[in-house]
């Protein structure tokens, strides 16, 4: 076991490991292939699933430790862009510190929708985000970490009552789910009156960060698409732990 602080090196891979990123890095769905499942920004931490083997293609698989997700790290990126690390704790905030910490996220968003951005499947780094790495890069400024997919997000989220003409018990900072009766598949976050911000591709949404209501005033065809969509309302009101979800 490499002593803390010290490099990542193929070498030094052994199933278990911990190490912490330098530098940011894209994680993969699949030992080949372009498409991401997340990105994980420096300084977050990692731990080894599995020793590298020959049929992986040059990826490592790995499991982020502030939310348990598992993906491919390319070895190319890793070299030398990570060090050893002892085995991360989740900080379990208190649901009135996560409440009193909202702010913290609205600004982040204000300032991600003022950036130029677009739709990016898989990003939560920034500026291009999906609907969930918007949601859970916007919690993480604040220090309050969610799952990272639409679908673990609402069933993590405290059920909130909502319908398209009935908003009164949403809150700023609550989560709005959207999708089919039998998955949710998009996420916003709620900034008030029915009114949400979310990053939506291009099919049905913005191509990127963009506010949509839920009042059925109004007519956009962003907004109406995801209305006709909505499952309901979460308000989050306690930090993920780290472990893997299904």
């Amino acid at each position: 076991m490499p002593t803390l602080g010290t490099p990542f090196a193929p070498d030094l891979i052994s199933a278990g490991g911990h190490w912490r990123l330098q530098r940011d890095l894209n994680g993969y769905a699949h030992p080949q292939g372009e498409g991401l499942a997340t990105q994980a920004a420096s300084g977050r931490c990692f731990r080894v699933a599995a020793p590298l083997r020959d049929e992986d293609h040059g990826r490592l698989r790995v499991v982020l430790l502030e939310d348990g997700y598992p993906c491919w790290f390319a070895m190319h990126d890793l070299a030398g862009q990570a060090e050893a690390c002892a085995p991360w704790t989740a900080s379990l905030l208190s649901e009135t510190t996560i409440s009193d910490r909202l702010k913290r996220v609205l600004e982040w968003l204000k300032a991600a929708a003022e950036r130029e951005n677009t739709y990016l499947w898989g990003g939560t780094i920034g500026p291009n985000l999906d609907c969930s790495g918007l949601v859970q890069t916007a919690f993480a400024s604040a220090g309050i970490w969610l799952p990272r997919d639409a679908y673990q997000q609402e069933q993590f989220c405290q059920s909130v009552a909502v319908q398209p003409d009935d908003v009164q018990h949403l809150l700023a900072g609550d989560l709005i789910f959207f999708g089919t009766p039998e998955r949710c598949t998009h996420v916003g976050i709620h900034l008030g009156e029915g009114r949400y911000m979310h990053s939506s591709g291009i099919e049905h949404g913005r191509n990127g960060i963009g506010i949509d209501s839920l009042n059925p005033q109004d007519l956009h065809p962003v907004a109406r698409h995801y209305r006709g969509e909505l499952r309901g309302a979460g308000r989050v009101i306690r930090c993920h732990d780290g472990s893997t979800l299904p």
